[in-house]
Formats: C-alpha cells, structure tokens, sequence
C-alpha cells in the first residue's frame, strides 16, 4: 500500500469517527430543544419548529451542555427608536410575546422581530425603530473573525521566525490549504495579477470554511448556521461584485457596452448588464442553499427518532446521520473551494488583457 493510500485511509478513519461523534452528541442536544418547544400536554412531535430555529437568527446563543440540557443565553439588544437608543437584555423579551417596558416604548418579541407595542401590546406602527441588536450570527461572526486573526497572526508570526525553515504545527497544516488556494484558485484564473487578489481570496475560502466546520458542532461554540443565512451570504457577493467591477479594466467594459457585431447591441447589451448581477447572486443562492438543506436533512433524520416516539429507530437515524455527517464534512470544504474558484474566475475575467492573435 502506498503512503497516499495510507494517508487517505487514516483521513477516511478520521472523518468517520467525527462524523460518528457529531451524530452521538446531536441526539441529547436536539432533545433538550425539542423539549423545550413541546408544551407538558402530550402532543404529537412537530420537527419544524425545532428545525427552522436551529436554521434561522436568534436574539439568545442555545447553550447545549452535551448529554446534560439546553439554557438559552441571552444576548444584548440595542435598538435606536425616533426618542432615542435603547440597551437591554434579550431575557427581558423572552419567551416572545412578553412585553418589556422600556424607557422610551415598550416592545415584544414577534415572529423573531422586535416590536414597539402600546399598553394592550398591540404592535405600534407609528413609532420608527432600527434593530442593531448582538444576535446569534453576529456573536457566531465575531467568533470566527477571532480565530482567523489568531491563526493567522500566529501563521504569520512562524513564517517570520523560521524563514527558510522546513513548516512546524499548525504553520504545516495550513500552508497545503494556502498554496492550494494560490496554485489551484488563484494563478490559474488570474494570472500574474494573482498576488493582488490572494488575501481577498485567502480571506474568503478560510471564513466559508471555518463557519462551515463550526456549524455542524452541535454545541458551543458551534451549532449555528451563519453560512445558510442568506444576509451573510449576500454580503459576500457584493464583495465580490464590487471588487470584480471596480477592478473591470476597458476591455471588459468594452465586452459589455459594445459588443460585436454592432447590430447585435439592443439584444446583448441587456443580456451582459443582466449578469453583471446574475453572477453574484448566484454565489448568494448556491453557498445558501447548500449549507441550509444540509442541517436541515441532518436535524430531519434526527427528529425521526422524536416522530416515531421509540429508540428502536435510532440505530438506523444514527447511521444515515454519520453518513450525512460525513458528507456534510466534504461539503463544508467543497462550498468553501467552489466559492472562491468562482469569485476568482468573475475577477479574472474582468482584469484579463485583451490578446490579439497573431497570424
């Protein structure tokens, strides 16, 4: 057997033993939320609240202690209203529908918003609020832009320290993942003009990623879904967007303003303003889409144990939930590679010089 078969064999071993862990330790924590979100009366089980929570923003951070319960942590919230700014904790509006009494309005938590509500705690249109509240993506954000800024600092530090030298620690497991991204993404799509975009690009497939691996840790300081939420995701593409137009030299303007032949122009000239704004939003739409059905199958085949009301049905959950695990496992890492691949192909096509051919 040769050393890449063996390598690709203990890799294997590795992801199946997370994948297997992953799945174990989701079950206790799905329950303890599933509890919660059960009323005392005996009612049948309905995994979509259970599920649309987990996918979706919140103004608490879900603390699942694994194999022990779930106690919400609250979060802040800042709201500025036309009287001026209000500070409080999340626990004040919490379970939704309390009506908390401010110093300006009083406001409730409605269908996940918050809203200024008068004395009868009927919503108040009139009043104007802006919500910049510190919500569970935010904190989930902060998170992962920590630990770039400390492993990369730290890469960054080792390179200094040992230039020359042969990789050590975690400077040896990144550095495939940095040349990976230069010589796979990045030169081949951007030529010479590669060195200007790579932390751009590095800053990117490292962000997907890591949000991507957290994710699917169902416990602190994971088990949040802020790759599958569509804000962040659009965020990312106007990035994108406007570093692809903004750097757009005259032959790519020229592509789209004036095409050829000119009696083409009233047919092609919408056609290229169209996906000047197409491409982005179907960066948007693709990392979105597949990092949400991910939790949400693997959250499904969970709750088949809750459905069915009996553990017999567990071994077999288990089983299609590792196998998922592990394909999420490639996934976190294909939507990270396939978005930044993309992100340097739109750039490349928008500095490429134009070459005459030579006859």
């Amino acid at each position: 057997m040769t050393n890449g078969s063996i390598l690709n064999l203990k890799l294997f071993r590795i992801s199946l033993i997370c994948a297997f862990f992953l799945a174990v330790i989701s079950i206790p924590a799905f329950a303890s939320v599933q509890k919660n979100a059960t009323n005392t009366t005996h009612k049948d089980f309905d995994p979509t609240p259970v599920i649309m929570e987990h996918i979706g923003d919140s103004h608490s951070w879900p603390f699942v202690f694994p194999l022990v319960a779930e106690k919400p942590i609250p979060l802040p919230v800042i709201l500025y209203t036309d009287k001026g700014m209000e500070v409080f904790s999340s626990s004040k509006i919490t379970p939704e529908g309390t009506v908390y009494a401010g110093n300006y309005y009083s406001y409730k938590l409605q269908e996940k918003k918050i809203k200024i509500v008068d004395a009868t705690g009927k919503a108040d249109e009139k009043a104007t609020v802006y919500d910049f509240s510190i919500t569970r993506n935010v904190v989930s954000m902060f998170m992962t832009i920590t630990v770039l800024l400390i492993v990369f600092l730290s890469v960054s530090s080792t390179y200094k320290k040992r230039a020359g030298k042969a990789p050590k620690g975690l400077q040896s497991f990144l550095e495939p993942l940095i040349l990976f991204v230069r010589d796979d993404i990045a030169i081949p799509n951007l030529g010479i003009k590669y060195v200007r975009f790579m932390p751009l690009l590095l800053t990117i497939f490292f962000f997907i990623l890591i949000n991507n691996l957290f994710g699917m840790i169902p416990f602190f300081p994971g088990g949040f879904n802020l790759t599958g939420n569509i804000a962040v995701t659009m965020v990312l593409s106007v990035i994108i967007l406007l570093v692809v137009n903004l750097n757009g030299n005259k032959h790519y303007w020229k592509h789209i303003f004036m095409p050829n032949p000119w009696w083409l122009f009233p047919i092609m000239i919408p056609v290229e303003i169209v996906s000047i704004f197409s491409k982005p939003i179907a960066l948007m739409i693709r990392l979105f889409a597949n990092i949400t059905a991910g939790h949400i199958v693997i959250l499904s085949l969970i709750s088949l144990i809750f459905i069915f009301g009996t553990l017999w049905i567990s071994p077999v959950s288990i089983v299609f939930v590792v196998f998922m695990d592990m394909i999420e496992l490639l996934v976190a890492f294909l939507q990270a590679y396939i978005f930044t691949l993309l992100s340097a192909l739109f750039i490349g096509m928008a500095v490429e010089e134009h070459h005459h051919e030579v006859i």
